[in-house]
């Protein structure tokens, strides 16, 4: 009796623990399902890693700091990444977000891995920020972009046309080997419209990311500064955790501030998002570019109006006057005057809010986006590598 073949290897690198189980979990799921054998490497974090391992998969910690730049904290990355490629052998390395895709694509091309997924799930604060030093530091990460998505049986995922746009307008990579997926999908019977807002509740006006000058935070303060003290009735929350590696990062003592001024509540970070949710009746993140973000799908998902700024990313889950607002990016009176709209008229957040949700259900169920990924998958696997 001949001896059954092993199970092709998926090696998922990740930024984020967290990340991995909010964001490409069904996708893993899926693969195993499909015959898969599935590693996951990522920064330990206790609570995620739990949920990973409780399904199937293999976790090893990968010392990857989003925000560092120790030049003897990326030599550990690059070791481990070479380390965790020589000991795993995956027929497949899915790389996630900046610094995998980077520093992953190099050790997948270097070590002749035999196929790989990169995903482009947005640019960062270094492709937002003009400052000389954001300036020198993509002067530094363009070739190495170039060489990581440079693999001779790759593809490429990107969420957004402009994203894509940017790295075809500076050769980064191959048009060929491209492949667009819009977002990462949401389960459409978890994230659903709840009861209607009684008219005697007072509207929850809420701002679901981390507390970050890039999503759009200070703009979102101004809106609830400036309509709370014209007598506007509305709540205005942040449900979302600082994010210390961002550099736009906002200080807790400066959260827990506008938080004595009465102009907002912090909820903190929640995963049970479904249900804070349905507790809004507007959604608010002005961010200055996404990827495309999830949060928003979620939100129209659950059938809520969206105010959001006209960048890449946040402009696919947003149909201007339709599904909600699009607001020039940085301009706090042009978000407060959209969320005042809302506030004014009931029977618009109403019918905005419907708009949204069968948009989510036309464009961004998480079946589709399982999916695409999928059967990226088997074009790479039946590719030459």
């Amino acid at each position: 009796m001949s001896p059954q073949p092993k199970p092709p290897r998926l090696l998922f690198l990740m930024n984020e623990a967290l990340f991995f189980t909010t964001h490409r979990l069904p996708v893993a799921m899926a693969a195993q399902a499909a015959g898969f054998e599935v590693h996951v490497a990522a920064p330990f974090d206790e609570a995620p890693v739990a949920v990973i391992r409780g399904c199937g998969f293999d976790f090893y910690d990968l010392p990857l700091k989003r925000g560092g730049r120790s030049l003897w904290g990326e030599i550990h990355l690059l070791a481990r990444c070479f380390n965790l490629i020589r000991t795993i052998k995956p027929d497949l390395v899915h790389h996630v977000a900046m610094k995998p895709v980077i520093f992953g694509g190099l050790v997948s091309r270097l070590m002749g891995v035999r196929a790989v997924v990169h995903a482009i799930t947005g640019l960062g604060f270094l492709f937002i920020r003009e400052d000389r030093l954001a300036r020198t530091i993509r002067a530094m990460i363009m070739p190495l972009y170039r060489f990581a998505l440079g693999h001779p049986n790759a593809r490429v995922i990107f969420q957004n046309p402009d994203d894509l746009n940017m790295f075809l307008d500076h050769s980064l990579v191959s048009k060929d080997v491209t492949v667009m997926i819009k977002g990462c999908g949401v389960d459409m019977t978890v994230f659903a419209p709840g009861p209607t807002a009684t008219s005697a509740s007072i509207p929850i006006v809420m701002f679901p990311a981390r507390i970050l000058g890039d999503k759009g935070v200070h703009e979102f303060i101004h809106a609830a500064r400036s309509l709370t003290l014209a007598g506007a009735r509305a709540r205005f929350v942040l449900v979302g955790r600082r994010d210390p590696a961002n550099p736009t990062d906002v200080a807790e003592d400066i959260i827990r501030g506008w938080e004595k001024e009465g102009i907002v509540e912090w909820w903190g970070f929640h995963s049970d998002m479904p249900d804070v949710l349905r507790q809004a009746q507007i959604i608010c993140m002005p961010s200055y570019r996404e990827g495309l973000p999830r949060g928003l799908i979620e939100a129209a998902a659950c059938g809520l109006p969206i105010v959001t700024a006209d960048v890449p990313g946040c402009r696919e889950v947003v149909r201007h006057g339709e599904s909600g607002y699009l607001v020039p990016v940085r301009d706090g009176p042009a978000t407060a005057a959209a969320i005042g709209e809302l506030l004014d008229d009931d029977a618009l957040r109403a019918s905005m809010g419907q708009t949204a949700r069968q948009l989510a259900l036309d464009e961004f169920t998480v079946e589709a986006f399982v999916e695409n990924t999928l059967k990226t998958y088997d074009a790479v696997m039946a590719g030459q590598g």
